[in-house]
């Protein structure tokens, strides 16, 4: 069994998506997912599709890097959609229905249900893909921290902790790779002892699962200790008085990218308007 698991991995390219300030990458993923779910056309979505090759092909991250992320999620996105299928209910006729218990449980389909199906696994996809791209494989943690507390600094006038919260996060994201590469090793030593995770029913599989969790948590809580104690030694007291290495600058490529990413909202509420003979 290996762990395809990616997030918080960044891989420099050097690109221009790299080089952004990391206020614009966080701007353009929230303006995205929200374009993502005011999509209600077919070219709508083509269009937000174009938009995440286009960055792809920017930010030079090979293919094999990014969807690589994806394949721990597939059977997430898959169950969502199959419940989404069935529980849609529609007024016209059902393709087909079947009785799982009489009088009592009914799974009945309708062509609504497997294009809302299809709508919100897409969404899914396009979801996970640009904000990994752009939060981990382009952006390193440190400038993602920076980036978060700078855009959240106004709520400091009203004692929200920003730096921790963005402190928090970061470290959360950092530690990822961490615990994966840390489960692998687990895995590798109970499977040199002879354990078996891949035979049996769910229930036994369930069971071999526990060699594994103990000690990660364990381990998990031995590297909090441990992170702790190193920032206790560095005198870390919190964001007061706090300085940077690097200060952020937004420079002429960074409104150039508000401004397109701005368009790309702009661009997905007109096709939703003039694109209704191509309506899913």
């Amino acid at each position: 069994m290996s762990l395809d698991i990616t997030l918080g991995q960044y891989y420099d390219t050097k690109s221009l998506i790299h080089r952004l300030d990391p206020r614009t990458k966080l701007f353009f993923v929230i303006i995205y997912i929200v374009a993502i779910f005011v999509a209600k056309e077919i070219m709508a979505f083509a269009f937000l599709a174009l938009v995440l090759i286009t960055t792809i092909i920017v930010s030079r991250v090979p293919l094999r890097v990014i969807f690589k992320g994806l394949k721990p999620l597939t059977v997430i996105i898959i169950f969502t959609a199959i419940l989404n299928m069935f529980i849609t209910k529609a007024q016209s006729e059902p393709l087909f229905s079947v009785t799982i218990i009489p009088n009592a449980w009914t799974l009945t389909l309708y062509k609504e249900g497997l294009i809302n199906a299809g709508i919100l696994a897409l969404r899914i996809i396009l979801l996970i893909l640009q904000t990994s791209l752009f939060f981990s494989y382009a952006t390193t943690p440190i400038e993602l921290t920076d980036g978060l507390e700078m855009s959240l600094s106004p709520l400091k006038k009203i004692k929200v902790p920003v730096h921790e919260f963005a402190m928090m996060m970061t470290i959360a994201l950092r530690f990822i790779p961490t615990l994966v590469d840390e489960t692998s090793k687990i895995m590798n030593a109970q499977k040199a002892r002879g354990a078996d995770f891949s035979s049996g029913g769910l229930i036994k599989k369930a069971k071999a699962l526990i060699p594994i969790i103990i000690p990660l948590f364990i381990s998990s809580f031995r590297r909090a200790e441990e992170l702790a104690t190193a920032m206790e030694c560095r005198c870390y007291h919190g964001g007061d008085g706090r300085t940077r290495m690097k200060k952020l600058k937004m420079k002429a490529r960074d409104y150039t990218g508000l401004l397109l990413t701005l368009s790309i909202l702009a661009g997905v509420i007109l096709l939703n308007l003039y694109t209704s003979i191509y309506s899913i």
